[in-house]
């Protein structure tokens, strides 16, 4: 008959068994989800959900601002708020030296292994990259390296200064938290960078006489 419309046909009711199987499923592929199984999403795919400020900085930019405030926050709290309490020098730069290594094993080693993307990515950042007790003593031992090579710098430094401009009765640059951390971190990106160029070598050498 013209003008009457067709009823659509309903879709047959789900049992009560088969929602139940479906739920499970479901709970059971988000448990069990991993890199190995789960769908690739782009990276800028992923970028749309993330929220936060949109200008994203390279990992080596990082990791030079945070080696840099580490170390001078480690001239601020050792060095300037300790200076009255230890009146001697020598024991000043004694604490100093081991609170560098105290901050680089505790806390600047163990960001850049939580923030590395693959297990052992950010150990080219690091001088000692053992874990374990032994990593301590090392670090402690590296930062007295750091300290030294610092101190180094400031005498070099201060005697070019009176050099090119005369004696003074007041030495021209002061450690400060600011020049500090930059020196501390560019000794500590330099020596880095030593220790990767020698196993290179090493490593190099090895491939030879292994032809």
């Amino acid at each position: 008959m013209a003008g009457k419309k067709k009823t659509p046909e309903k879709e047959p009711e789900r049992t009560l068994s088969e929602a139940y199987r479906l739920n499970t499923k479901a709970v059971e592929d988000l448990v069990t989800a991993d890199v190995t199984n789960s769908p690739k999403v782009s990276q800028a795919e992923l970028d749309k959900y993330r929220s936060g400020p949109k200008i994203r900085l390279a990992d080596w930019v990082k990791v030079i601002l945070m080696k840099w405030w580490f170390a001078g926050a480690c001239c601020f709290f050792f060095y300037w708020g300790l200076g009255v309490a230890v009146p001697s020098q020598e024991n000043l730069l004694l604490i100093l030296g081991a609170g560098l290594g105290f901050v680089k094993d505790l806390m600047e080693n163990n960001i850049l292994r939580y923030y590395a993307k693959r297990p052992g990515e950010n150990d080219r950042w690091m001088m000692v990259t053992r874990k374990g007790f032994v990593s301590l003593p090392l670090n402690i031992l590296y930062g007295y390296v750091l300290l030294a090579l610092t101190v180094l710098s400031y005498n070099a430094i201060n005697g070019a200064w009176i050099a090119l401009t005369g004696p003074t009765d007041t030495l021209p640059v002061g450690v400060e938290p600011i020049l500090f951390g930059l020196l501390v971190m560019g000794w500590d990106l330099l020596l880095i960078a030593m220790k990767r160029g020698m196993k290179n070598i090493v490593a190099d050498a090895k491939k030879q006489a292994g032809k």
